[in-house]
C-alpha cells in the first residue's frame, strides 16, 4: 500500500507540474498582448504572433497533464485494490517508455532545438525569424526545465513500483 502514497505524491506534483505550465503559457500569451499594445519596434511587433502561439501550447499541455493526471490520482486506488499486479506491470512499462521519451527528447533534441535557435538569433538580420527564434527559445527552455524535474520524480515513481512489484511477488 506504500506505492499508492508515492502515486499519489507522484502524481500531485505532476499536477504541479501542469500548473506550472499552465502559468507559464499565461505568462506568455500576457507578454504577446503586450507586445501588441505596447510594442513599437519591428522586433517587438514580430513577437507577437510566436510568443503568443508559445503561450497557447504551454497553456495546452498544462491543460493536457493536468487532467491526465487527475485521472491517473483518482483511478490510483481503485485500480490497485482491483488488481495491483497487473496495475504495476502497466505503471511500470509506462514510466520507462516515458523516461526513455524524456531523456530522448527533453534533454538532447529541446536543448539542440535552443541551440539552433541561438545561431539563428545571433546570425540572422530578419526580425521575423529572429522573432520565431527567441519565442523557440522562450518555449523550449520552459520544456526543458518542468520537463527535467518531471524526469527525476518520474525516475523516482518508477523505483518504487518495481520495489512494489518484488514485494507483490513475495
Amino acid at each position: 500500500m506504500e506505492i499508492i502514497k508515492g502515486a499519489t505524491e507522484w502524481a500531485k506534483a505532476e499536477m504541479v507540474s501542469a500548473i506550472l505550465f499552465m502559468a507559464f503559457g499565461l505568462i506568455y500569451i500576457l507578454v504577446s498582448v503586450g507586445a501588441w499594445k505596447l510594442g513599437s519596434t519591428a522586433l517587438t511587433k514580430s513577437l507577437i504572433i510566436p510568443i503568443l502561439v508559445a503561450g497557447v501550447l504551454l497553456l495546452s499541455a498544462g491543460i493536457g497533464f493536468y487532467t491526465s493526471n487527475k485521472k491517473l490520482l483518482n483511478n490510483f486506488e481503485k485500480e490497485y485494490n482491483t488488481d495491483a499486479a497487473q496495475l504495476i506491470s502497466k505503471e511500470i512499462e509506462r514510466t520507462g517508455s516515458t523516461i526513455k521519451t524524456y531523456e530522448n527528447v527533453a534533454l538532447k533534441v529541446f536543448p539542440a532545438i535552443i541551440l539552433v535557435a541561438v545561431i539563428v538569433l545571433f546570425f540572422v538580420s530578419n526580425t521575423t525569424v529572429r522573432a520565431i527564434a527567441i519565442a523557440l527559445i522562450a518555449f523550449f527552455s520552459v520544456l526543458v526545465l518542468l520537463d527535467s524535474q518531471a524526469l527525476k520524480r518520474m525516475k523516482t515513481y518508477h523505483q518504487q513500483l518495481k520495489v512494489e512489484q518484488i514485494e507483490l511477488k513475495k
